[in-house]
């Protein structure tokens, strides 16, 4: 339950609906990476190219990164052979790590999965997993004898939205669904808003004397879970998140300077003002967040914003509109329609300004 969820959220979020036709999702990612479409969204709209943005930012501005990697977290198991009966086969999608060596996973199909799985391929190393319990939302507990994170390269795939209809390897997805900065191992979507950048262009950001920090959040399916119901009862699920203390120090120092703070990511900010004090600045730390940013939150550290093009009736769609106004997202979205840019997490970019009064 968000306790700042204002009384209209249901209002706003149905005025931000809209209906996208399926060739507009992206199926596969600019190439180069840093050639996809950029809308620069502020008092008003200019369209640009995403290698563009040095040209957008200022010297001293200071752009926080989310240095999560995706895991491969899909993994095919099979149920044990009992008297000849069994052995059907159990898709498991793993979230975190609950505990030492027990993990949260959505089963496919969760009602016949029974009580051990045994995942790897088959003529593989098979690891064991006895499911142990079930969580509210449908996910289950699994338990394993071992550590399971090592073998995950080898018997894991990586997990893909639902609306991307995967045509290429397992191989080139690892690469492609993957930030160039990718570095903590841990979430099971790819912080999407960073698949646009290149090492070249991070180069030409150096150069330009913008500023370079990371946080990490590791993204959780709930990410793709649409507000069903009342936006007051959606329930965000918990997602881990860490930022240290040079990174919490950059973003004071540019704060107390007068200089901008850039999130690439709407990972990012949910990581940042999970830590954020009333006057913007940041403590270091790391922990759980469920927090849900919907018109009427505060949002009090980033500038500007880095992000894609969202999904109708999701929680990011609030999340933006919080940050740059509901107008402007409404003009910047009727834009992307009008104009032909692409949706979701392979998609064009968006630069927002932040709208005063957000802050």
């Amino acid at each position: 339950m968000a306790e700042t969820v204002r009384p209209d959220a249901d209002a706003v979020l149905a005025r931000l609906a809209f209906d996208l036709p399926p060739e507009r999702i992206a199926q596969t990612g600019a190439e180069p990476r840093d050639s996809s479409r950029l809308m620069v969204v502020g008092e008003r709209i200019e369209h640009r190219i995403f290698r563009e943005l040095p040209d957008l930012l200022r010297p001293g501005d200071v752009l926080i990164f989310n240095e999560s990697r995706v895991i491969p977290a899909r993994v095919m198991a099979r149920k044990p052979v009992v008297n000849g009966q069994g052995g059907g086969q159990v898709e498991v999608l793993l979230l975190r790590e609950e505990e030492a060596n027990v993990w949260s996973a959505y089963l496919k199909p969760a009602k016949r999965a029974g009580k051990e799985l045994w995942l790897g391929q088959p003529g593989g190393t098979q690891h064991r997993a006895e499911v142990v319990g079930a969580l509210p939302d449908g996910a289950r507990l699994l338990r394993f004898d071992h550590d399971i994170r090592p073998h995950l390269d080898e018997i894991g795939r990586l997990p893909l939205p639902p609306y991307i209809h995967a045509g290429d390897s397992d191989e080139t997805w690892r690469e492609r669904y993957q930030t160039v900065y990718a570095r903590e191992p841990g979430s099971v979507a790819a912080p999407t808003a960073g698949l646009h950048f290149t090492p070249e262009l991070l180069a030409r950001l150096d150069e330009a004397g913008v500023e370079r920090h990371a946080i990490t959040l590791h993204v959780g399916a709930g990410t793709f879970r649409p507000i069903t119901g009342s936006v007051a009862e959606h329930v965000m699920h918990a997602e881990r998140y860490a930022i240290s203390e040079g990174t919490a120090g950059a973003i004071n120092q540019a704060k107390a300077e007068g200089r901008r703070v850039v999130a690439v990511g709407t990972t990012t900010v949910r990581a940042l003002e999970s830590s954020a004090n009333e006057d913007g600045t940041v403590r270091p730390g790391e922990g759980d967040t469920r927090i849900f940013i919907t018109p009427g939150t505060p949002v009090r550290v980033p500038d500007l914003l880095i992000t894609n093009l969202h999904l109708p009736g999701s929680t990011l769609m609030l999340l933006v509109a919080a940050f740059a106004g509901e107008a402007r997202i409404r003009a910047a979205y009727d834009a992307a329609l009008a104009g032909g840019y692409r949706f979701y997490s392979l998609g064009d970019a968006m630069l927002l300004e932040r709208a005063v009064g957000s802050g």
